[in-house]
């Protein structure tokens, strides 16, 4: 295992925890007397004016959370995935062709499972991307603190699925929950990326111009009608590998990165998205088609496609089984991939915009409840291989 992904697996563990620490403590405060605080940090409103550019913005931290600050988590998401491609685990097809198929398989038969509890109903067959992410903060962290138990190939193994299956999240979004388009700023936005090739083909090796230019993106972008944290992900994957000198500008933005997204950016997003009033939830909220269909996504819908794709990729002789880890391993790790916390609710968030508060509920109560079960049966399937052997 190389440094970077020893480096990476760390700050991903400790990030893990102080996203847990988070989501907690939105839960808490979201049923206590201080509820109503709790609401109005949410929705406290910002905004700025750029007249220069004709852009003028008005949001609560809410949303300046969900589409500024999950620009920054989508830009390291687009950096690491660039690194993967150009350099890592993901270079090669030999490498690329385990995890790509687990990884499209956990996204497939999740929909498939959602779709078939709430396709008759328009408004919440909207969430069928949902249960297809992986939150791979929680994932990593609950191998991590299983230590010796969980074989090094299958670390890698959960990093790639998780990789690819933002890249497919990223996909999702720009297709499926893009709605009115702006074509002059839509225009305005390639005119940016345009200008980031040129920044690239030219060899510009500060990453602060970049960044600057990426800032202008995300501008545009938002005011486009696609979602504006594509922003980031675009301005990522044209920042330089290679120096010429030995160094890599986008490793070193990446790992700068790191710490800020692992224990600020996605810890506030859990905290003021996580929040749910648990007073009125009966017995009829949680066998609500929605919450079924997002549990039982996460949780049997991702083992069924990650473990099921990769047992075929495996037994016909195109890849093969990481290295050092059996078959229950393997089906423990790929139970952890239904952890998709942070991912979908970004993603539920997007679906279920504007159709009220009962469906952010059940959006919540889905996703809470499918994660930490894929989570607890996770980890049980892990350590009683452990206690076996």
């Amino acid at each position: 295992m190389t440094p970077g992904l020893r480096r990476f697996f760390a700050s991903e563990s400790a990030g893990g925890l102080v996203l847990a620490l988070a989501a907690a403590l939105a839960l808490l405060l979201s049923n206590s007397p201080w509820a109503g605080i709790y609401e109005d940090a949410r929705l406290f409103p910002g905004g700025f004016h750029l007249d220069a550019l004709g852009l003028s913005v008005s949001q609560p931290l809410l949303i300046w959370v969900n589409d500024l600050w999950m620009a920054v988590f989508f830009f390291l998401v687009g950096l690491e995935i660039k690194r993967e491609l150009v350099g890592g685990e993901l270079s090669s097809f030999k490498q690329m062709i385990l995890p790509l198929c687990a990884a499209l398989g956990g996204m497939l038969v999740p929909a498939l499972i959602y779709w078939g509890a709430n396709g008759h109903d328009p408004a919440a067959r909207q969430g069928w991307a949902i249960p297809s992410a992986t939150d791979i903060a929680f994932a990593l962290g609950i191998v991590l603190l299983l230590g010796k138990r969980v074989p090094s190939s299958l670390k890698v193994f959960l990093t790639a699925v998780a990789i690819i299956d933002d890249l497919g999240a990223i996909v999702v979004i720009a297709l499926f929950y893009t709605h009115q388009l702006h074509v002059d700023m839509l225009a305005a936005a390639g005119v940016c990326v345009m200008l980031l090739w040129a920044l690239n083909r030219a060899r510009v090796m500060r990453t602060d111009v970049y960044i600057v230019l990426g800032l202008v993106l995300w501008c545009f972008v938002l005011k486009s009608g696609v979602h504006p944290t594509l922003a980031g992900v675009a301005t990522a994957l044209f920042i330089p590998m290679r120096d010429g000198k030995g160094g890599s500008p986008a490793e070193t933005l990446e790992h700068a990165l790191h710490p800020w997204v692992s224990f600020f950016i996605l810890p506030v997003f859990a905290f003021v998205n996580a929040g749910v009033a648990l007073g009125g939830v009966g017995m009829a909220d949680l066998m609500h088609p929605v919450v079924l269909g997002i549990a039982m996504g996460l949780l049997s819908g991702k083992t069924a496609g990650v473990f099921g794709c990769s047992w075929l990729m495996i037994r016909l002789g195109l890849s093969e089984r990481p290295s050092h880890a059996s078959w229950i391993q393997l089906l423990g790790v790929c139970v952890l991939c239904g952890i998709g916390f942070t991912m979908s609710l970004f993603i539920g968030g997007l679906a279920f915009q504007g159709l009220g508060t009962e469906m952010e509920v059940r959006l919540k109560l889905g996703v809470l409840g499918g994660s930490l079960l894929a989570g607890f049966f996770g980890a049980l399937i892990l350590s009683w291989k452990a206690r076996v052997r």
